[in-house]
């Protein structure tokens, strides 16, 4: 029998916490074992030294500086694992809070808000209790901004199979994905665009025009050292410092240059590595996708994988660094050119490397947001994926139900429409499910079309761009009524629909800001506009008189209805879908439930 996802991380988070304290017993021994080595080693060489043996002491001091740099390097090993084991262990304990409906601990991707943006607002893609937050495992904040772009905008037919593709051979991998995920968590991501590194490398070179400065970063290090040597072997020491002094001044000359290759630098190689790691894990994975291959691929640069070209970034960034340590890089600049050389590297480095950034960074992005969606997809393995229908206009739902209810009981639907310029028109009493049942199309719609599962057990749909207008709301600062913001949130929609672009809507209550008559006029009118454009979509009201457009044009209006029953002074609700109009209200009987009295 398969375990549930929710035994499996629950089991997966168990185990990974029994090998996290295990690597922790092996840490702390291996601590110890590198502070015995020390101690006997400086007694042992102390005690040499002290009775003249020098000769031996300074093999005891060369054998004890070996095993001290091999425990060294098996505790840091032994902390890594220690580290990589809690965070699979966090990363299990998050799954497990997400099938819980507690995404609050989660980024809400809120810095990707955008009130003018055609869906994200109304569909809470995006802020607290979203379906960024559910659907979000990307740790570096370019796989974070490529799940946001994904959510934001529709991708091709061809793209959507190819992510479906992908996310069905990634799905029960769930090893290889939280591999990927722990192995970035390692590193601090505290540079928040990346991108402006990257594009800086792309900047015309500092040597370009300086060919006698590359000559001499070889030479002068070469002139320095022999002099010093000289120095020592009883020779005048002036060579030596006038060779210095040549550093310090050519240091001092470009010292802006100098200072602006560290700040742009700085802070990338903890980002650095974690994108190496990440490219490792990749590079190495076996895979059947397209889309996996195709992103494998590109990580061959130069004639070497990609990783490898990181790694080498890396280290030049981190040498770079060590001019921080003003001790440190007084000497290094003063004897080997310690900052011209590195930056030296770091052109060479961007000569062969530099055009393939862009490839590189999006390779690690699409990977993160595959992994993210497949790891949604392994969290609900009842939800089904979708299947693109040539059909314009089509939409055909089972079981259909909104991904961020987590309640046992989450009520679904049934729904089906097709059609160019066809509404379904959608009545209802109060809090009978109206905007829900919207907010849950149109979710299921964003999910799909980024190519991921949805909440139903079968559903089918046609490309479209997705539009709402559900929470216009008022602004102060522009000196904006609702009603006009919710004229400018339709007049968006007009403007949408002027071209090919298939649009689909999910309009609720719209022009609730006016009159009844002028609400029911101008929905009659926005409905009619909307019939001979290349759009299709539903409308929540409260207006009987809107669903008798039915009757005028039933070759492109269809109503559906939530209703309502009472029993005594209790109003219930079975949140259903069905065909035809409302048959019951409720506004009175909930205006009397709070206290108002209505005359009869």
């Amino acid at each position: 029998m398969i375990d549930s996802p929710e035994s499996e991380f629950l089991n997966r988070q168990q185990a990974f916490a029994r090998e996290e304290e295990r690597f922790k017993r092996k840490a702390n021994a291996m601590g110890w074992l590198r502070l015995a080595i020390f101690i006997a080693g400086a007694v042992s060489c102390g005690y040499l030294f002290y009775y003249n043996q020098n000769s031996l002491g300074f093999v005891v001091l060369l054998v004890a500086y070996i095993f001290f740099l091999v425990a060294l390097k098996k505790h840091t090993k032994l902390q890594y694992n220690q580290k990589h084991n809690r965070f699979l262990k966090n990363i299990n304990e998050a799954e497990i809070e997400r099938l819980n409906g507690k995404l609050n601990p989660f980024e809400s991707g809120s810095q990707f808000k955008n009130a003018k943006h055609p869906y994200t607002a109304d569909l809470d893609i995006f802020g607290e209790h979203s379906v960024y937050q559910l659907i979000n495992r990307a740790v570096t904040s370019i796989g974070k901004e490529k799940i946001a772009n994904w959510l934001s905008n529709a991708a091709s037919v061809l793209d959507i199979t190819e992510r479906q593709e992908t996310v069905a051979e990634l799905a029960p991998d769930i090893d290889w994905r939280q591999h990927l995920q722990a192995k970035a968590l390692h590193y601090k991501h505290q540079v928040e665009e990346p991108f402006l590194f990257f594009d800086w490398l792309k900047a015309p070179d500092f040597y370009r025009d300086k060919a006698w400065l590359k000559v001499a970063t070889f030479i002068l290090p070469l002139l320095t050292i022999g002099s010093i040597v000289l120095f020592f072997s009883g020779f005048t020491g002036y060579p030596a410092v006038i060779f210095m002094l040549v550093q310090y001044l050519l240091c001092y000359k470009y010292a802006a240059a100098r200072d602006d290759y560290y700040e742009k630098s700085s802070g990338m190689y903890d980002v650095l590595r974690s994108y190496r790691d990440m490219l490792r894990h990749l590079e190495n994975r076996p895979s059947q996708a397209k889309k996996l291959n195709t992103l494998k691929q590109n990580l061959v640069i130069a004639g070497q994988p990609a990783s490898v070209q990181i790694h080498r970034l890396a280290v030049i960034v981190e040498y770079l660094a060590a001019r921080m340590n003003v001790y440190m890089s007084f000497i290094l600049n003063a004897v080997l050119m310690w900052d011209f050389y590195w930056m030296y590297r770091l052109e060479r480095w961007k000569k062969h490397v530099a055009p393939d950034l862009e490839h590189i960074l999006d390779v690690i992005a699409e990977t993160e947001a595959l992994a993210s969606l497949a790891a949604f997809s392994y969290a609900y393995p009842q939800y089904a994926q979708p299947t693109l229908s040539q059909i314009p206009f089509e939409v055909d739902a089972g079981e259909l139900g909104h991904p961020l209810i987590f309640t046992q009981q989450r009520i679904t639907n049934n729904f089906k429409m097709a059609g160019a310029g066809h509404t379904c028109i959608i009545t209802g009493s109060n809090m009978s499910g109206k905007s829900t049942f919207l907010r849950t199309l149109g979710v299921n719609m964003v999910l799909a079309l980024a190519g991921s599962v949805v909440c139903a057990r079968q559903f089918r749909l046609y490309p479209v761009q997705v539009f709402t207008a559900m929470r216009t709301e008022d602004n102060l600062a522009e000196s904006t009524s609702s009603f006009y913001a919710e004229l400018k949130r339709l007049r968006q929609l007009l403007d949408l629909t002027t071209d090919t672009t298939p649009v689909f809507y999910l309009l609720d209550e719209i022009l609730k800001g006016t009159n009844s008559r002028d609400r029911h006029e101008g929905a009659k009118a926005l409905i009619r506009q909307m019939h001979t454009r290349n759009a299709a979509g539903l409308v929540s009201t409260h207006d009987l008189e809107l669903g008798g457009m039915q009757q005028d044009h039933p070759e492109y209006i269809t109503n559906y209805s939530f209703n309502s029953t009472i029993e005594e002074d209790k109003i219930l609700f079975d949140y259903k879908l069905q065909p035809g109009l409302c048959h019951s209200f409720n506004a009175s009987k909930l205006m009397q439930l709070m206290g108002i009295e209505i005359d009869k």
